[in-house]
């Protein structure tokens, strides 16, 4: 880790390096996707590299699956480890709740079976990811290919309903072409602004022919950690609340991979 590195990057080292306390040894981990998820793989590394950290771990992502693989980390399947005391990841909102938005990667499906699959999820963020009511982020929504537009309208008539501050539906694109997902899905992206019912929302919209699955994660955090650039993190817990703040040490410079770091 070194100087120059952003204040926004310190602060998702900052959380990564605190989410690290929940993960014992013989423990099947699930691996996030996205770069606050990547801080925490590189860390999980070292401990794994440099102090003998007995664990598997199931990726959510291919992405997260070659980061894990390069950094030697024992990576097994979810049908294979059955289910998982523990997954680890970030988030692209979360609300006073512990309710996310999660997909702005393009993982959302593979996260959320993950995360269902586990004992415990604990999401990893930095403070611009915190707000009152969610929506300010564009809600991810994957979707099959075959008739999408056909998806995309009746999607539309639902939303038009709901509470909900904007409607406007996009296609993701990738350099001009649509996003294809790992599972070769396409993904909507909802510009809502304001998501009044966000349960509420995730369930209509499940039973949508042709939705696959939402980034409305709810219910399903149980800690989320929110780092910031001094080394200081505020756990909120489903369960317990508002815990304060503690810290972690942050380097300034070597690898992240130096024991103690």
């Amino acid at each position: 880790m070194t100087d120059d590195l952003s204040n926004a990057d310190r602060a998702k080292y900052a959380a990564a390096k605190a989410a690290l306390a929940f993960v014992q040894p013989d423990m099947r981990v699930g691996l996030g996707t996205g770069s606050t998820a990547a801080w925490f793989v590189q860390l999980l590394g070292g401990l794994v590299n440099n102090e003998g950290l007995k664990i598997v771990g199931v990726p959510t992502s291919n992405r997260t699956r070659d980061l894990a693989d390069s950094l030697n980390i024992p990576l097994t399947t979810l049908d294979a480890a059955g289910w998982l005391d523990v997954t680890i990841d970030g988030a692209d909102e979360f609300d006073t709740h512990l309710n996310l938005i999660k997909g702005g990667g393009g993982a959302l499906l593979q996260e959320k079976i993950v995360a269902r699959a586990s004992d415990q999820m604990v999401v990893i963020s930095d403070a611009s990811k915190q707000v009152d009511t969610l929506g300010a982020f564009p809600l991810p929504i994957e979707v099959v290919q075959f008739g999408w537009k056909t998806t995309q309208q009746m999607v539309s008539e639902l939303i038009a309903a709901a509470d909900v501050a904007a409607r406007d539906i996009t296609l993701r694109e990738d350099n001009g072409k649509a996003y294809v997902t790992d599972e070769g899905h396409f993904i909507l992206d909802l510009h809502l602004n304001r998501i009044g019912a966000p349960h509420e929302l995730g369930r209509a919209l499940n039973l949508i022919p042709g939705v696959v699955e939402t980034g409305l994660f709810t219910e399903m955090a149980d800690t989320v950690l929110v780092g910031y650039g001094d080394g200081m993190v505020h756990t909120y817990d489903r369960d317990q609340g508002d815990m304060g703040k503690s810290s972690v040490h942050m380097p300034s410079k070597n690898s992240l991979f130096v024991p103690g770091a």
